[in-house]
C-alpha cells in the first residue's frame, strides 16, 4: 500500500523528535503499521536543523500551518505547537477537511476535547492524544483499551516532571524551593514563567483527561481543583520524613458515593508506597481497578524522544484503523459517546481526606489546648502531635499535626479560626494525606 502522508504542525522538542523517530525506525513502524509513514509537509516558524535527525525525509517545510490542513494529499494532521490558539482553529479546519489528527497538546484536550470529538465524530475521523499525558507513558491506551474491563475506583498520578523534580531535591538535599526552582529553570526542566508547573495547571490539564477516560464522564477541567507546591518549604519536606511520609504533587481521580473527585495538590503519602519513590523529573500514574487491582505505569513524561514515542504510536493506530468502519474504532473518551456520564464532579469541600497541619504559635500555657478544642468542635479527630521546643529566647514554637479523615469544608472553618487566634503567627500549612492503599 501506498505511505500515509501526514502533516507536521511544529518542529520543537516534540516535533523533532518525531521526525526522529519516523525517519530512525520507519522500517519496525511499517511493519506494525501495514503500511509506510511520511511525512509529505511540515509548517514551523522557527526550529533548530542541526538539532533534527531525518529532517531531509520530510517532503517540504513551510511557514504556513493553515495552507498545510488545506492540502488534500494530507491524510494525517499532526499538531505539536501547543496552547488553545492557534492549535484549536488548526485541528477544528482538518477535521472539516476529513483529515485525521494527532496531538500532544494536554491544554486543548482537557479545555476543547468535547467539541473536538465531536466534531471528529461528524466527520468520522480519529483523534489520536496518548502524548498530552505523561509523555512516553502509553496510559491513555491503558485505560481505553487494557484495562476496559475494569471498573476504575481511582487513580493517583505523578504527572508533571517539573514538580517531582523540585520536591525530589528538596527531600534528598535539604535545599529550599526558590533554589532548586531555579536550577530546574537552569537545567530547561521549567520555563521562565514556571506558573504551569509548580502551580498544579498543567497536572490538571492531564488528570482531567485522565478522570473523563476512567469514568466516562465529559471532560471537565474548569471542575478540577489545583493547588501548587510554591508553600511547602524545607521543614515540611523534614518533617514528612520524620513522620515516615514524602510529599509528592499528586493528581488524584477518584469514584466517591456523591461523585468524582478530582483535584491537584500536595500530597503526604507513606514512604513504602510505590508512588512515594518515584524520584527525579519520572512520571507515574497508579490506577486501581476492581478486577486487577493497583497497576503502576511509569516513565519518562516528557522529553523529545520518549513524547514522540507516543505520537508515533498513534500515528500507528490512526494508519491500522484508516479503512475501518467509524463506528467500530475505540472511543476517544473510552466509553461509547452517547452513554458519558452526567456523574457530578464534586467541590474540593466536599472531599474527605486525612490532613498534615503545620503552623507557628507562641510559646505560653493553653494555646495547644484552644487549637485542639478548634479541631475538636469542627469535628475533627488528631492523630498525632510533635511540637517542636523553641530556641534559647525564642517566644514562638512550631506545631506539628495529623489528622483523620475529614470532610475540607470542617478542615477549612477550622483553620480560619485558628488563624485568627492572636497566639498564632501567619498562615496554617495544609497538606493532605492519602493512603493509597490498595
Amino acid at each position: 500500500m501506498d505511505p500515509v502522508k501526514i502533516g507536521l504542525l511544529g518542529l520543537g522538542t516534540v516535533g523533532g523528535g518525531t521526525v526522529t523517530v519516523l525517519t530512525r525506525n520507519a522500517r519496525e513502524i511499517a511493519r506494525r503499521a501495514g503500511r509506510g509513514i511520511e511525512i509529505a509537509r511540515a509548517a514551523a516558524r522557527d526550529y533548530r536543523p542541526e538539532l533534527i535527525e531525518g529532517l531531509d525525509q520530510i517532503g517540504h517545510i513551510g511557514d504556513d500551518a493553515f495552507d498545510l490542513v488545506e492540502d488534500p494529499d494530507i491524510q494525517i494532521v499532526v499538531e505539536l505547537i501547543g496552547g488553545y490558539s492557534p492549535a484549536l482553529e488548526l485541528v477544528m479546519r482538518a477535521i472539516e477537511n476529513g483529515k485525521h489528527v494527532v496531538t500532544a497538546n494536554k491544554a486543548l484536550i482537557a479545555k476543547h476535547g468535547n467539541e473536538i470529538f465531536a466534531a471528529a465524530r461528524e466527520q468520522g475521523v480519529m483523534v489520536g492524544f496518548e502524548a498530552a499525558v505523561a509523555g512516553g507513558i502509553p496510559i491513555i491506551k491503558a485505560l481505553r483499551e487494557g484495562l476496559a474491563a475494569n471498573h476504575i475506583e481511582w487513580i493517583a498520578g505523578i504527572i508533571n516532571g517539573t514538580g517531582n523534580f523540585i520536591l525530589s531535591e528538596m527531600r534528598d538535599k535539604g535545599r529550599d524551593f526558590a533554589e532548586v526552582l531555579a536550577e530546574a529553570q537552569a537545567l530547561g526542566y521549567a520555563e521562565a514563567d514556571p506558573t504551569f508547573d509548580v502551580e498544579g495547571i498543567d497536572a490538571a490539564h492531564k488528570l482531567t483527561i485522565l478522570g473523563s477516560l476512567a469514568f466516562g464522564i465529559p471532560l471537565q477541567f474548569e471542575r478540577c481543583f489545583t493547588e501548587g507546591i510554591s508553600r511547602i518549604d524545607a521543614q515540611d519536606v523534614a518533617n514528612a520524613a520524620e513522620l515516615g511520609y514524602r510529599i509528592k504533587h499528586l493528581g488524584i481521580a477518584r469514584r466517591s458515593p456523591g461523585g468524582i473527585e478530582l483535584r491537584v495538590h500536595p500530597t503526604l503519602i507513606p514512604e513504602r508506597r510505590l508512588l512515594a519513590n518515584v524520584d527525579g523529573v519520572m512520571n507515574a500514574v497508579l490506577v486501581k481497578g476492581d478486577a486487577v487491582g493497583p497497576t503502576l505505569y511509569y516513565g519518562a513524561g516528557a522529553g523529545a524522544l520518549p513524547t514522540a514515542s507516543a505520537v508515533v504510536a498513534d500515528l500507528v493506530d490512526v494508519t491500522r484503523a484508516l479503512t475501518t468502519d467509524p463506528n467500530n474504532r475505540v472511543p476517544h473518551l473510552a466509553f461509547q459517546p452517547d452513554e458519558l456520564a452526567d456523574t457530578p464532579v464534586l467541590s474540593m469541600e466536599a472531599i474527605k481526606t486525612s490532613y498534615y497541619l503545620r503552623l507557628t504559635a507562641l510559646d505560653r500555657p493553653g494555646v495547644m489546648a484552644r487549637i485542639a478544642s478548634i479541631l475538636g468542635e469542627e469535628g475533627i479527630s488528631i492523630e498525632a502531635i510533635k511540637q517542636k521546643a523553641p530556641a534559647e529566647g525564642e517566644t514562638q514554637v512550631t506545631l506539628v499535626m495529623l489528622t483523620h479523615r475529614v470532610i475540607e469544608g470542617q478542615m477549612n472553618r477550622a483553620i480560619a479560626r485558628i488563624e485568627a487566634l492572636d497566639s498564632v503567627q501567619g498562615s496554617v500549612v495544609r497538606i493532605r494525606m492519602e493512603s493509597l492503599s490498595g
